[in-house]
């Protein structure tokens, strides 16, 4: 039976861990993603939504602050816009594959083009996942999952 702390500023009972049998472990975020928009808006959705997921995130609005970024921080994946100021996701990809550190780093393309030529384009850059906008955050969610080599975060009792 749960117990009432009396430094609890709440009515409501606390329990231990032992005492709910079903309750969910604590999900620590393990992976750092890196989203890189020159949207502030797009910044924002996709990152509080990652953050929902539990992973942490760190963004940049352009190119080259993505690979200072990126060198500062060696996410675990990236999410890159293509059409960015100062330098494009493509060209800052190609840079990012040049370094040592990130050369694994699995970098998702996040754009407005669709089209063939522009998907072509981005795996020859080293891009190794394509969405486009708007995005669908349940397909993001499988291919960063897929990315990583987690599983889902359901779990069963």
């Amino acid at each position: 039976m749960p117990t009432k702390d009396p430094l609890a500023t709440s009515g409501l009972p606390t329990f231990s861990r032992g005492d709910v049998p079903s309750e969910r472990p604590p999900i620590e975020p393990k992976f750092l993603i890196l989203v890189v928009d020159d949207s502030a808006d797009n910044l924002a959705v996709i990152s509080l939504d990652l953050q929902q997921q539990n992973y942490r995130v760190v963004t940049a609005s352009n190119g080259e602050d993505a690979i200072k970024i990126a060198t500062q921080t060696t996410p675990n994946l990236i999410l890159m816009d293509i059409n960015l100021p100062e330098l494009d996701g493509l060209a800052a990809t190609r840079r990012i594959r040049e370094i040592d550190a990130l050369r694994e780093v699995p970098v998702v393309a996040i754009t407005a083009f669709g089209t063939e030529g522009f998907q072509r384009a981005a795996y020859d850059a080293g891009i190794l996942g394509y969405l486009t906008k708007p995005i669908d955050f349940d397909r993001m969610h499988q291919l960063i999952a897929r990315l990583l080599g987690t599983l889902s975060t359901d779990y069963t009792d």
